[in-house]
């Protein structure tokens, strides 16, 4: 049977549009650092270059190999966790230039640190890029978290992060870091921004 996210994994992927607590484990990703607006270039890149290693972890079989632990899966959504620089957090206003971010794409349990590195050198010859110099290959746990489905454009996000801290007054909790979390539903290339589904998710202890 294939495992998708969308199906198997719904309570990490598909929250309600009202605050709720979860206890993401640990997950493996693909990732890159950066820092700047999301619509630039090297953000595009990046990203490029994360679906390409992640589709090239799906070949093997294909090819006559198949790892051990391999089954049938649907690629893992986008997902980015996000930061200010210290200058950025003295300023009044948000500058998308001061942002600071982590894009990854979660593995899954198959792939050990091993297969990733060979699939990061795979990649190289066949679809050499200066970003793949960038990538790690990761192991993150999240741990406790709120988190909610924000319906609408990422300039909007705010609102939705304003109910997450109303729900974590009210039930006593403290925020954990002032990194959060993005999972990237929809593809924004393709979908108008009123309709863009994210999941947003804070860290709490």
């Amino acid at each position: 049977m294939k495992k998708e996210w969308r199906k198997h994994e719904k309570e990490f992927y598909l929250p309600k549009v009202r605050p709720s607590v979860i206890i993401v484990p640990e997950f493996s990703f693909f990732t890159i650092k950066g820092q700047g607006k999301p619509n630039s270039d090297e953000f595009a890149e990046a990203i490029a270059v994360l679906y390409s290693l992640s589709y090239a972890v799906k070949m093997p079989p294909k090819k006559g190999v198949t790892p051990n632990g391999y089954e049938e899966y649907t690629v893992y959504p986008l997902e980015g966790l996000w930061d200010l620089s210290e200058e950025g957090r003295l300023k009044e206003k948000l500058d998308k230039n001061e942002l600071i971010y982590t894009v990854m794409i979660r593995q899954p349990n198959f792939v050990n640190e091993e297969f990733a590195l060979k699939i990061i050198e795979q990649v190289k010859k066949t679809k050499p890029h200066p970003m793949l110099e960038k990538v790690r290959f990761e192991k993150i746990t999240d741990g406790m978290c709120i988190q909610i489905l924000h319906i609408g454009s990422f300039d909007e996000e705010p609102a939705s992060f304003a109910l997450m801290n109303q729900f974590r007054n009210e039930q006593g909790l403290h925020l954990k870091t002032r990194v959060h979390r993005e999972i990237y539903l929809s593809d924004s290339r393709k979908t108008q921004a009123s309709k863009l589904k994210t999941v947003l998710r804070i860290m709490i202890d």
